[in-house]
């Protein structure tokens, strides 16, 4: 089978040819998979910032967003059957017997940091064509998802954030009530989405969805598939080439909320200088090197203080971020069909996905497509 793999020691990114793997465990399932997505972590790993090969082996297969469906299964599988339609999971679980995130199956809060991720740290990911994985990884996919639902994994990034700022503001002053429905959580609150890329787009939508008042903020000028897609959920779509954060704000009124999806230090520095009283700032960014950047600690720390203000962390997601991201996903198809089918700029073949990675390209998520 092919596959693609990084190679850290020649510093090399190439398609290989391989055995396909074997099922080992009982509760193995044998997947031939279907679409995986390219991202931002497949850029800066085939560039060598990071990524980490198996034990003993000098390659790191990426890929980790991905759909797949299932061709075999061992004796012990009890919930898939051939033919079934899935989504794998990326982290998984330290062996820390004291680690007690990974023990209870939340390994995306994992305290030890001796997780390994498919695709990122310690295990090969999902860019070829048939990858072995356990079935407690598996997500299942309703059918009607078959083509979009290789956007699942970049929409837990939304979801698994959003369970925690809902957690968060039913603890906080009581703007909502416990059993207030997910479609009304947002209402009369504003939110900021910085970034229009994949996660920061479907975050957006997320968003929108949970009734949230939503600005999307990015370099780009309107109008693009980007701007129109923004426009077409409901969402307003404003370019940091013609509006400063501080005029933004003042659009805005209170900011309740800023998803920043960018990466980029000194934007989420200059954004949290705006968030609102009682607002709740989500990084979902990981930056690489970048250019020193002046601030001042001292506002910042008493923003954060006066204002009742919470900045919050958010890593890869556990199996209820994926269930829920399939749920918004049936939603956004219902409500949005041509902008969600539209996330997707093109499915290319494994030979084409160097180019992708390194050139530049159009369109919002290109996905390598194992499909024949």
């Amino acid at each position: 089978m092919k596959a693609l793999a990084v190679f850290p020691g020649p510093r090399e990114v190439r398609v290989i040819q391989r055995e396909p793997p074997p099922l080992v465990a009982p509760d193995d399932v044998l997947l031939r998979m279907l679409d995986v997505g390219i991202c931002g972590t497949d850029k800066e790993i085939c560039s060598f910032e990071y990524g980490t090969p198996p034990a003993g082996e000098d390659r790191l297969i990426i890929g980790h967003e991905a759909v797949a469906r299932v061709v075999e299964t061992g004796p012990a599988v009890e919930h898939l059957s051939e033919g079934d339609l899935v989504v794998p999971t990326v982290r998984r679980p330290c062996p820390g017997p004291r680690c007690l995130a990974c023990r209870a199956g939340h390994q995306d809060y994992c305290y030890t940091g001796n997780f390994t991720e498919r695709g990122i740290k310690e295990e090969h990911g999902y860019m070829a064509e048939y990858v072995v994985d356990r079935e407690r990884y598996m997500v299942p996919v309703p059918a009607a998802l078959d083509e979009v639902a290789v956007l699942t994994e970049p929409l837990t990034i939304a979801e698994k954030a959003l369970m925690q700022v809902f957690w968060l503001m039913q603890h906080r002053p009581p703007w909502l009530s416990p059993g207030t429905p997910a479609a009304e959580r947002g209402r009369g609150l504003s939110a900021l989405v910085l970034g229009a890329g994949p996660v920061g787009l479907l975050g957006a939508m997320a968003l929108v969805m949970a009734g949230f008042r939503t600005y999307v903020y990015s370099r780009e000028l309107p109008p693009s598939p980007r701007t129109d897609l923004v426009t077409d959920i409901g969402a307003t779509y404003v370019s940091s080439q013609e509006t400063t954060f501080p005029d933004l704000a003042k659009d805005m009124g209170n900011i309740d909320l800023i998803y920043e999806a960018v990466g980029q230090s000194h934007f989420a520095l200059e954004a949290v200088r705006v968030l609102g009283q009682n607002g709740i700032f989500i990084l979902t960014g990981v930056p690489g090197l970048q250019a020193f950047t002046q601030s001042d600690p001292a506002r910042l720390m008493r923003d954060m203080v006066l204002k009742n203000q919470v900045v919050l962390g958010t890593v890869n997601a556990g199996a209820d971020a994926f269930a829920a991201a399939l749920r918004d996903l049936e939603n956004f198809a219902d409500r949005w069909p041509q902008s969600t089918a539209a996330l997707i700029a093109g499915r290319y073949p494994l030979e084409q996905a160097h180019d992708l990675i390194f050139g530049r390209t159009t369109g919002i998520k290109s996905v390598i497509s194992f499909r024949k």
